[in-house]
């Protein structure tokens, strides 16, 4: 662990996670690629449990994105089988401990039992409130930027002077959590892959080498002391500089 609790103001409060190298780090040891997803998983508890040390009140992670229907069968019923096996080995420490559970993205298409946990695990952790984990599943933020357009135009009655980016970010799916302050990605790629497009204006950025399997509280020390480290000033300049 690299970052102690923060001092008040310093954060990050709410934390992204795009959880990549689950293949990767699979193929470097010659073992099948469901095996590197089911380490992701381990790799997900261990974060979860972790974040709360260093004064983070919402991890929001990719799951499963509106991409990954094109990936083969069998992988994609590995990662279903995965959402099946982390709810029902962890929904009842999740509601013990506190987290309350939000799953991002579209329902519609999801298998049955799929999206009965999907439901099941919000219903089960509304009351909580120590802490919020949002799961982007079946997830892509163009298509949460057009599903937000529907509703606020829907609730605009077309007076278009009624629509202010306010409402907007309400109507994402992200919109009862809180500002998001970092996005981490792991395995050294550089890149959103569609997530949390509107909700990444002014997100700081961090970008890790290690494979999401090995990730833990180390790992996501580093990057909130990264994040620590920086001025965030949201199109503005410090006093000083602006003066000169």
């Amino acid at each position: 662990m690299s970052a102690p609790p923060p001092p008040d103001g310093l954060g990050p409060r709410h934390v992204a996670l795009i959880m990549d190298g689950n293949g990767r780090w699979a193929e470097r040891r010659g073992l099948p690629r469901a095996i590197g997803h089911r380490e992701g998983v381990q790799a997900l508890k261990r974060t979860v449990q972790a974040a709360p040390k260093f004064g983070i009140e919402c991890l929001t992670v990719f799951g499963f994105s509106t991409e990954n229907w094109r990936r083969s069968a069998e992988e994609v019923s590995d990662l279903m089988g995965l959402v099946r096996a982390y709810v029902a080995s962890d929904l009842a420490r999740l509601k013990r401990e506190g987290v309350r559970v939000r799953i991002l993205g579209r329902r519609e298409g999801l298998p049955a039992d799929i999206a009965e946990i999907v439901e099941r695990s919000e219903r089960e952790t509304a009351g909580n409130d120590r802490f919020l984990l949002q799961v982007a599943f079946n997830y892509g933020g163009r298509g949460d930027i057009v599903d937000a357009a529907r509703k606020v135009l829907a609730a605009a009655d077309g007076d278009p002077a009624r629509i202010d980016e306010a409402a907007f970010g309400r109507a994402l799916s992200t919109g009862e959590g809180p500002e998001l302050d970092v996005i981490v990605r792991t395995s050294g790629e550089h890149r959103l892959s569609n997530f949390l497009l509107w909700e990444a204006a002014y997100a700081e950025f961090v970008f890790q080498e290690v494979l999401w399997p090995d990730y833990g509280e180390g790992p996501l020390g580093e990057a909130v002391e990264a994040f620590r480290s920086r001025q965030r000033r949201f199109g503005g300049r410090p006093a000083a500089v602006a003066a000169g």
